[in-house]
């Protein structure tokens, strides 16, 4: 039996679509192993999005070659789109495939076996129209499932390569969408994670059929939980998208919601579709219309060009706005890119103070949300043991409103939907009390 290992660097999309790969792989009768082991074919998915992305990238695939000279190297996903000679140069690389037509990879698989010629099948991303549907009908170590949506961007952000990675915006038909959902279900998964490389644009290339509506079509499938958005622009969350997160029992009180920057001359600079008036405006809307609603948010430290005076207007917004999180990331300059070339490029002793500054900040901030919920029974859906200490019996799973819980549970109960008493707040994780599980089957509430 032919053996296959999978590597993958960058983002959860790639991730994702890693796992599509693999189902393929599967279908013609391949086994999984380890990286580290010796295969057959090795796949590395890589990232593009900074310019170490591009070196780690390089060194999976030396790492590949190493492991087995004889096995087929194929590389697919952002780097391998735009880069594609790039990677055909390293020696022992035999197939490189883009963003596109991923399908066909163990077509030109065969071909390379039977050639003994490398394969370039990347093509023109910016000429993709339709979205490619790539099934993920189970995951092989997740209780939470990815469904992915929509492909590409249109915005061109000045820090950003993606959409000459990944191309322009294209959605996934919504009977596509629904059909996907329905067999996660099937298989079991409680929650649904709606994915994309700019996940709220869903629809904006459709004539009437908008992210909203397709919320509306998910809150009816049967046996399903939870809807999660992964990520969705202030801009994009319009007075529909409000409607259905507040009147849908299934969409998660949480959005991610990007910021970038919190001062109008660096979104500017950014080229980010909004003013900081108007970003403020959404997520105060949104506090009101949902209240309790965890909003959590990224955040570039370090743009080129940004003053000390910038940063403190971005620290007393992000303060002000009361996130429940931030992802803080160094700025990173990205070869291509219009930033990239900018002159101001801030120091990088500088962007590691601010970046300490705002981790600091968001730690205080995830503790304050955390702590409005002690004695508030959550319902949670255990992922895995808790990794701090996994033999202690205590698990851990989100709540819907993105909150890391830990608590005395077991391993039968994971990705089952349970009741918890939250006890004790903390900023990364808090604890509780297991009350009783909402399964199909009532059960006896179970003391602990």
């Amino acid at each position: 039996m032919n053996t296959v290992a999978f590597h993958t660097l960058g983002c959860k999309v790639n991730a994702y679509e890693t796992e599509a790969i693999w189902q393929l792989f599967q279908k013609h009768g391949y086994q999984k192993v380890d990286f580290e082991e010796k295969a057959d074919v090795y796949v590395i998915n890589t990232c593009t999005v900074t310019n170490t992305g591009d070196r780690k990238s390089r060194q999976m695939i030396r790492r590949a070659v190493r492991k087995n000279p004889e096995a087929v190297v194929a590389v697919t996903g952002c780097y391998a789109q735009t880069s594609p000679g790039e990677i055909m140069q390293i020696p022992g690389v035999d197939v490189v495939v883009g963003t596109q037509g991923r399908d066909k990879l163990l077509d030109y698989i065969e071909e390379h076996r039977t050639t003994r010629q490398p394969v370039n099948a990347v093509k023109n991303i910016m000429k993709a129209r339709e979205f490619e549907d790539l099934d993920v009908p189970a995951f092989s170590d997740r209780t939470r499932a990815s469904l992915k949506i929509q492909e590409g961007c249109n915005n061109f952000c000045t820090f950003c390569i993606i959409p000459w990675a990944r191309g322009l915006l294209r959605s996934r038909q919504p009977e596509s969408v629904l059909q996907q959902a329905r067999k996660l279900v099937d298989a079991g998964y409680k929650e649904i994670v709606l994915t994309g490389i700019h996940t709220g644009g869903y629809g904006e290339d459709f004539d009437n059929y908008k992210l909203a509506d397709l919320l509306w079509e998910l809150d009816q499938v049967e046996g399903l939980k939870r809807i999660r958005i992964s990520s969705i622009e202030a801009s994009q969350i319009d007075d529909r998208v409000i409607e259905v997160l507040n009147r849908s029992d299934k969409m998660c009180r949480h959005l991610h919601i990007p910021l970038q920057a919190g001062d109008d001359v660096v979104l500017k600079r950014m080229r980010r579709r909004y003013t900081v008036d108007e970003y403020r405006r959404k997520i105060e809307h949104l506090h009101q219309a949902m209240p309790g609603v965890a909003i959590t948010s990224d955040v570039i430290v370090g743009f080129p060009g940004e003053t000390d005076e910038q940063f403190e207007n971005g620290y007393r917004l992000i303060e002000e706005l009361g996130f429940s999180e931030l992802h803080v990331f160094p700025y990173s300059t990205r070869t291509g890119t219009p930033a990239a070339r900018m002159t101001d490029q801030v120091d990088a002793d500088v962007k590691q103070e601010r970046v300490q500054r705002l981790i600091d900040l968001s730690n205080r901030l995830a503790l304050e949300y955390a702590s409005t919920y002690v004695g508030d029974v959550l319902e949670v859906i255990p992922e895995r043991p808790w990794k701090e200490d996994p033999a202690s019996g205590l698990f851990m799973g989100y709540s819907d409103n993105y909150l890391q819980v830990v608590f005395p549970a077991s391993a039968d109960m994971i990705g089952k939907v349970c009741r918890v008493r939250l006890d004790k707040p903390g900023s990364e994780y808090c604890f509780g009390t297991f009350v009783r599980t909402l399964d199909d089957e009532p059960q006896a509430p179970k003391a602990v």
